[in-house]
């Protein structure tokens, strides 16, 4: 056998064993889902944390249906998995506690997204839009934190925009209540001379209480909504960027934008 012949042989067997592992590859199945993941769609069953106390984004009618912006992403992303969706109440203050002591698989709970917070959970690409703020009368001359003086701010407990304030001034007279809504009542009651809030949420309040002003004082900073899942859970934060990936893409996140929040989906920043 010439050396041609030889090197011709040796060329075909490497690539036959090369066809051989792709051959293998493609019939080797794609590695099942771990962790939370597999348990939410061998069980049919995904628990899902919303808030019931900051419309537009969740809240409850009068014969205490949950609904809202939250709410019904929570339950697109039931269908999308294909199980049934096991919806539980939860306030700013106890948001990432219920991840943490496993009574909820995912918040959905217009929760932005800190490097505090990130050390304890993970968080997905973000999928509303949205800015936290002061709002006060008119009259109050409040331009900043540093500018306060002795006005009663109310803000949630546990919030980013609570956390904010205390940062950007310790002297800061804080009404800290259990919830969204109570810190709402607080300043509609005139408990308190501020309120800090997203601001989607003052915009909704601002259209329900007409005689009540909500002057935006001074922006604490943009704050983007973000899903939240149990730190590690990587094959489940993934799916859910993949879903608020694709329902970007077919205008269901630019729908619930109009039908909850009354405004259009901008573009948002990714992780």
């Amino acid at each position: 056998m010439t050396d041609i012949s030889r090197r011709n042989l040796a060329t075909l067997a490497a690539v036959g064993v090369a066809a051989a592992a792709t051959t293998a590859q493609a019939q080797t199945p794609a590695a099942a889902p771990d962790g939370r993941f597999a348990k939410i769609l061998t069980d049919g069953v995904v628990r899902i944390g919303v808030p019931l106390d900051a419309p537009p984004f969740g809240s409850q009618t009068a014969d205490r249906k949950p609904v809202g912006f939250d709410i019904e992403c929570a339950e697109m992303v039931a269908k999308a998995l294909n199980v049934r969706a096991e919806l539980q109440q939860i306030t700013g203050a106890n948001r990432i506690p219920m991840l943490l002591t496993d009574r909820v698989d995912i918040v959905i709970s217009v929760m932005g997204l800190t490097p505090e917070r990130a050390r304890q959970i993970m968080f997905t690409a973000p999928y509303a839009n949205t800015f936290l703020a002061v709002y006060g009368a008119k009259s109050l001359a409040v331009t900043s934190a540093a500018t306060m003086g002795t006005s009663r701010i109310a803000a949630a407990r546990g919030t980013t925009q609570e956390l904010a304030i205390s940062a950007m001034n310790p002297r800061a007279s804080i009404m800290r209540t259990e919830d969204d809504a109570t810190a709402a009542a607080a300043y509609l009651s005139g408990q308190a001379q501020l309120f800090a809030t997203n601001s989607i949420v003052a915009q909704d309040l601002a259209a329900k209480n007409p005689n009540t002003e909500f002057d935006r004082k001074f922006v604490i900073r943009r704050s983007p909504a973000h899903m939240g899942v149990r730190a590690g859970e990587h094959s489940l934060v993934r799916w859910l960027d993949g879903f608020i990936f694709f329902s970007t893409m077919n205008g269901e996140l630019e729908r619930l934008h109009q039908d909850h929040l009354k405004m259009a989906m901008d573009p948002l920043p990714t992780l």
